[in-house]
């Protein structure tokens, strides 16, 4: 059987962080447009606490990020022909907002205080609170209204996508498809909040919450956002799903890995934060299967303590390296990585070659991404 996975050369990866800025830049340039017009409304409108509540979910969305979601919807829109670029870029503008209102509900629930680097939405506004003297408790107040934040915004996005200058069938599939989309990354979440509850996770818990949480999210919905507005047909649209289901698992393995082993300087979070939220990531449920009693009691004792100490927290990745769970969870994200390009591969007769070649070397560079 023929092997898809090779290794990037830099020209390969050189060429791919190009076309990525690229999109990146004309995605935050049409973000800013759009950050201004709901600031500017929701101030004339509603007035000035309405404004600092949607302006703490703007700083979010425009404070970095690598785009990569609606970089994927415009190449999945290119990938078969589509040629409004008005369109697909509303289109990946939001995707980006929706993208932010998840990971500002994610920094809440799991008790996260930055966001690449500076403050989670509900941190600033808890902040405001405190220092501008207001009643009541600070960071009930943070997390209340970061949430009305996310709610402006998921609508205000929605709205984007049904205003679009497209025929009507067209913008209902599209709205239909990315509301099906989250409503199965919701469900991921969920799945990922009560294992961190109970403290039991399977194999084939961790794998569903690795396809609904993050596949959906971070490739079968943009791939089949474009694909859908530039009129491709179902066949297409389950290939790429294929294909996006394990790149998707590979995203995932490895952001687990950076999450624990990563440079904070890079990533902009905590590498503490997965274990003291207690996630029981595939590498952690590795690790638990694999060690000794006595250090799979200690790993269980460290996963959702908050008080984690950097001791702890070293003594937990040498569990992790020791029992080959690390190695484990990077060659399941390569044979990921391996399933996700033969499925583009034998699918892909008549692409847009530069398209293709945007999704193939994706899905090879997340296995050598440190952030």
């Amino acid at each position: 059987m023929q092997k898809y996975l090779t290794a990037l050369s830099k020209n390969d990866i050189a060429w791919f962080k190009k076309q990525l800025q690229d999109y990146k830049t004309s995605i935050d340039t049409n973000l800013t447009e759009i950050k201004d017009e709901l600031e500017s409304s929701v101030s004339k409108e509603f007035g000035g606490a309405p404004k600092e509540v949607v302006s703490a979910y703007c700083n979010v969305l425009l404070n970095g990020g690598k785009r990569i979601r609606g970089a994927i919807a415009i190449t999945a829109y290119q990938l078969f022909g589509g040629e409004d670029y008005e369109v697909i870029m509303r289109a990946a503008c939001a995707l980006e907002m929706l993208n932010t209102y998840i990971l500002i509900a994610d920094d809440i629930q799991d008790r996260s205080h930055t966001r690449r680097g500076n403050k989670t939405a509900h941190v600033a506004l808890r902040d405001y609170h405190s220092e501008n003297h207001l009643n009541g408790d600070a960071q009930h107040f943070g997390e209340a209204l970061a949430i009305n934040s996310l709610l402006v915004a998921q609508h205000y996005a929605s709205n984007l996508i049904a205003d679009l200058p497209i025929d009507a069938d067209t913008r209902i599939r599209a709205l239909q498809n990315i509301n099906k989309c989250f409503i199965t990354t919701c469900h991921g979440q969920t799945m990922d909040l009560f294992i961190e509850a109970t403290g039991n996770a399977s194999i084939a818990d961790v794998n569903n919450i690795l396809e609904w949480k993050t596949a959906y999210y971070t490739f079968i919905n943009p791939l089949q956002l474009g694909a859908i507005l530039a009129g491709a047909d179902t066949k297409a649209n389950d290939a790429l799903a294929t294909y996006g289901l394990h790149a998707g698992r590979a995203f995932q393995l490895t952001d687990d890995i950076i999450g624990t082993f990563g440079d904070e300087d890079k990533t902009g979070k905590s590498p503490l934060d997965d274990i003291k939220e207690g996630k029981r990531t595939f590498m952690i449920v590795q690790a638990l299967a694999k060690t000794s009693s006595s250090d799979a009691y200690f790993l269980e004792s460290c996963l959702g303590n908050q008080q984690l100490t950097m001791q702890e927290f070293e003594r937990c990745k040498k569990i992790i390296h020791e029992t080959g769970a690390l190695a484990t969870t990077r060659q399941e994200a390569s044979d990921a990585v391996e399933l996700a390009l033969r499925a583009l591969e034998g699918n892909a007769n008549g692409w847009q070659p530069t398209a293709k070649k945007f999704l193939s070397t994706l899905a090879q560079y997340v296995l050598v991404r440190d952030a």
